[in-house]
């Protein structure tokens, strides 16, 4: 529990601005949704017929899996808050259409027969004698849309547009449950409060009720959606893939660039998602700069010649065949790269490799029907991943679980599997005293790491290219293994470890 409180105290300004982040992307969505799905139910009432045809639409949007709806987004309309918003608004509308449908016409009859013997137009009916009587079920309706859309939103941090989800995926990221539970309490606190002050808004008059509404909705959600429609005031944004590395691998670009140049200020976003999703995301400018490995390039990015035969292939042949297939491809600009090789690698218990004399992949066909493998989605579906497994050393496990990258340690520490993939210099092979098998047919392709930027970028800021390549040939594998170990397991904040490497290097200041 003492952890606990400590996490909170030390987290409390991350706490704050993905709290505010996630009232206002879930309060501006749910506004949208009240103005579309309620004059929309209003229209229904008076034209049944159409009814059920559009409640069996808003119910067909509803079951579409939220993950797969902003997959469908991102190519339309890019990353960040508004498909965050799209989807949250679609997932929004059929509570409030529905109820607000039934609060209508359930509506008892005579009373409108009543209205309209007083001669009320229409609209003074609406107001004065409907909207009235509908509004418990109404409410009823918001608020139900409400409790749904705050918990829908903890998936907005996996395309940039912040919220309690970045604390939920550092904590699951970084196996600390103090972070998971922080921000699951807080995303379960909005739902609660925000429920609580809707309710009492029930049986308050209409005027009350709308200016209360708006005053919640546009008062919060609105400048955060102005922020993030208009973009952040930063010159660079810098993003990473999920994990510690790549936070701190970003972090040095960061202080190094921010040394250098004192009118460049850097936006970092962490974890923020997997390789194609990144991208993308650099393919549409949505972000400046984000580092990429030659042997991912060659393997999921890029189309490489089938008569080109890479077997032979050294670490420069990688580097220098990926970054001239970006440039001629997709003109994207990829820098000199680390020292470090990050390559992908099988990894088993010590214990498990001594009593099965396992010291090569191949070693593993003597043990393949007792294999239970715990996989991240990439390597199942990359052709330097499991496909290629199958294919090259002709291995077929019976069990192969689709594991998160953090996770996947969790369940081989745990014996829920036996077998899982590892990067080579993740800390967890150190940590949990695990073995990594030799390639010995040669499957994984070399995996050396540098930042990458579309052409233009690069032309138009040089200052910040010639920065970046004071890290060229730095980081060996042992210091990059340290460096993850002392953020996954000594606690260590990424910026911290990052700052602190550059400055043992010379290359920026202790006070910078």
């Amino acid at each position: 529990m003492n952890d606990f409180f400590l996490t909170l105290i030390e987290r409390k300004d991350q706490l704050f601005t993905a709290t505010y982040e996630h009232m206002a992307i879930s309060l501006l969505a749910l506004f949208i949704a009240c103005v579309i799905a309620i004059p929309l139910a209003i229209w229904l009432s008076d034209h049944r017929k159409y009814a059920e045809p559009v409640l069996q639409f808003a119910s067909i949007l509803q079951t579409i899996p939220s993950l797969a709806l902003l997959g469908l987004l991102i190519p339309l309309v890019g990353i960040g808050s508004v498909p965050a918003l799209i989807a949250l608004v679609v997932y929004a509308i059929l509570p409030i259409l529905q109820n607000t449908y039934t609060g209508f016409v359930e509506i008892d009859p005579t009373i409108e027969e009543a209205a309209i013997a007083f001669g009320m137009p229409r609209r003074r009916r609406l107001f004065k004698v409907e909207l009235p009587i509908a509004m418990p079920v109404v409410i009823s309706g918001i608020r139900t849309s409400l409790v749904l859309t705050i918990g829908t939103a903890t998936l907005a941090t996996l395309i940039g547009a912040g919220g309690l989800g970045s604390l939920i995926m550092l904590g699951i990221d970084r196996n600390d449950s103090n972070l998971t539970l922080i921000g699951a309490i807080a995303s379960s606190l909005l739902a609660i409060i925000f429920g609580a002050l809707i309710k009492w808004l029930e049986n308050k008059k209409m005027k009350t009720i709308l200016i209360s509404l708006l005053v919640l909705f546009v008062g919060i959600g609105g400048p955060i959606l102005a922020q993030r429609l208009t973009g952040q005031v930063t010159n660079v944004t810098i993003a990473g893939k999920l994990g510690s590395e790549p936070e701190i691998l970003i972090n040095m670009y960061k202080e190094i660039i921010e040394a250098d140049n004192d009118d460049v200020n850097v936006d970092v976003k962490a974890n923020f998602g997997k390789t194609t999703f990144l991208f993308s995301a650099l393919d549409n400018n949505e972000i400046d700069i984000y580092p990429e490995f030659s042997g991912t390039v060659l393997e999921s990015l890029v189309d490489v010649d089938e008569a080109t035969d890479t077997s032979d292939f050294d670490q420069t042949d990688t580097y220098q065949l990926a970054r001239d297939l970006l440039k001629d491809q997709y003109d994207m600009n990829f820098l000199e790269p680390f020292s470090f090789e990050n390559t992908y690698a099988l990894a088993v218990k010590r214990s498990f490799a001594e009593e099965n004399d396992l010291e090569t992949i191949s070693d593993l066909a003597k043990v393949e029907d007792e294999i239970t493998a715990g996989f991240t989605l990439e390597f199942i579906d990359r052709q330097d991943g499991y496909a290629g497994i199958q294919e090259l050393y002709g291995l077929t496990f019976p069990s192969v679980k689709s594991l998160e990258p953090a996770l996947r340690y969790n369940a081989i520490n745990n014996n829920e599997v036996n077998v899982v993939d590892a990067y080579s210099t993740d800390s967890q092979i150190l940590e949990y005293d695990l073995v990594t098998l030799e390639d010995d047919l040669g499957l994984f392709p070399d995996y050396q790491g540098g930042p990458l930027m579309n052409v233009d970028f690069a032309e138009d800021h040089p200052e910040i290219v010639a920065s970046l390549n004071k890290l060229s040939g730095l980081v060996t594998e042992d210091e990059m293994i340290q460096m993850n170990y002392a953020v996954n397991v000594e606690g260590q904040e990424p910026s911290q470890v990052a700052h602190d490497f550059l400055v043992d290097k010379g290359l920026i200041g202790e006070d910078a």
